[in-house]
């Protein structure tokens, strides 16, 4: 399962904001050619990705590269799309998914150009409507190429006809909870909202460690600050990496001997303990 703890989002219309991927460090970085980019700009912008893509990989950028295309309603998604893999990007992500047929649609348009690149792209889900929400667990499941999702609480929040938003966010509450549980029963990525309150980083900090204990693996980020504090909160502790090493040896000394369930530092500790601990460490050394 890929892990992507910041995905950050910039206009692909504005090069200069493009640019500063490189420097930045985050684990999904995505070129927007949806809301970011003005509808007179569109065109325009499409055909110039792959001068875009080429200056990131000049840059050493040599994953991590994403393009936003626009949703499945617009005239411009299946043009997006070619153009994204014409460009050499890593992937697409798909804005407002709804439906299996339309993520078929773009997997269409792709598969010449993976014949020809002699791999597949990857694809991110954005699930941003009810339909979305209702469907997220068949969009998770239908396609090897699916490797996250990402959660759009504020379209949610509007497709809901109604929906006030509120700093608890009980009003997306079961949309964010379905969604991760879809993700991570297909063993996919689950990437969580954005935080609209850009300079507060104790607002940022507080909704990850949220999303966190429900189980997503990353944060949609709108700045680099945000991909800094992204990456540490979804990162294990130094804490949590030296108590899942004691467990882990302690579990293995107590296998020796037979011992399946151990007392460990006043826990009660068995198989699925023990599990969650050697996912920490894992996760410590790949973000090594």
């Amino acid at each position: 399962m890929e892990i992507i703890r910041s995905w950050l989002i910039a206009p692909a219309n504005r090069p200069d904001y493009v640019h500063k991927f490189g420097k930045i460090g985050a684990d999904c970085s995505v070129m927007d050619l949806e809301d970011g980019t003005p509808e007179q700009d569109k065109k325009n912008t499409r055909e110039n990705l792959p001068n875009l893509v080429r200056a990131l990989r000049d840059m050493g950028m040599s994953h991590g590269i994403f393009v936003r295309v626009n949703c499945p309603s617009s005239e411009h998604y299946l043009k997006d799309v070619a153009a994204a893999a014409m460009a050499g990007a890593d992937g697409i992500c798909i804005p407002k998914l709804g439906l299996v047929k339309e993520l078929r649609q773009a997997i269409d348009v792709l598969q010449p150009y993976e014949q020809k690149a002699g791999r597949a792209f990857k694809i991110i889900g954005g699930i941003e409507s009810a339909m979305g929400v209702l469907h997220c667990t068949e969009l998770a499941f239908e396609d090897s190429r699916m490797i996250a999702l990402y959660f759009g609480a504020e379209d949610f929040a509007t497709d809901l006809l109604g929906a006030r938003r509120t700093r608890e966010g009980l009003e997306v509450l079961y949309a964010r909870s379905r969604i991760v549980l879809a993700a991570k029963a297909a063993r996919i990525g689950a990437i969580d909202q954005g935080v609209l309150e850009i300079h507060d980083d104790a607002r940022f900090t507080e909704d990850s460690e949220q999303a966190r204990n429900l189980g997503y693996d990353g944060k949609i980020c709108l700045n680099p600050k945000q991909v800094q504090l992204a990456n540490q909160l979804f990162s294990p502790t130094l804490e949590e990496v030296l108590f899942s090493k004691r467990l882990v040896a302690a579990s293995l000394e107590a296998e020796a001997k037979g011992i399946g369930t151990i007392n460990f530092e006043g826990l009660m500790v068995d198989s699925p303990l023990l599990k969650r601990a050697q996912r920490i460490i894992q996760m410590h050394q790949r973000n090594k």
